[in-house]
């Protein structure tokens, strides 16, 4: 079982926060290869889901209302720990992102920029494709919608 919470950026404990980064860090730089700089400034500006597992975070998201990423709000930094995969911590991390997103700033339009490979993942929620792919950090990713 999963124990979610979703906190600001100024509650996050230490040790939450060292979970977060260390977790981010293990998928989007060591496991995908990709030398980029995870801090942007926008950590400070979100909601920061998180799920636990026997004291492990398995799964993060961050909530982002809108005007930071896009004009629309946002869900950003998905990712489910490598140690939780095969378990469904991807498919309720993003349903809890959605409904978390929902309840904080109102039922509308999210927009993600998801890695390409993940595209039919996203689609499956409801999401669809807009505009061109593009390279981010060496990794093709598009823009996708959720009405």
């Amino acid at each position: 079982m999963t124990n979610w919470t979703c906190k600001t950026f100024a509650d996050l404990t230490p040790d939450e926060l060292y979970a977060i980064l260390r977790l981010r860090s293990e998928v989007f730089v060591v496991e995908q290869n990709c030398i980029f700089l995870d801090m942007d400034n926008k950590d400070q500006l979100c909601d920061h889901l998180m799920g636990w597992r026997d004291g492990l975070l398995v799964g993060y998201s961050r909530v982002i209302r809108p005007g930071i990423s896009y004009v629309e709000s946002s869900i950003g930094r998905i990712v489910s720990s490598p140690a939780a995969r095969g378990l469904g911590v991807g498919r309720e991390l993003l349903t809890k992102s959605i409904d978390t997103l929902y309840k904080l700033y109102g039922r509308q339009p999210i927009r993600i920029g998801a890695q390409c490979y993940l595209t039919h993942f996203y689609e499956s929620f409801g999401f669809v494709q807009k505009g061109e792919n593009y390279l981010e950090d060496g990794i093709m990713h598009v823009e996708m919608l959720l009405l």
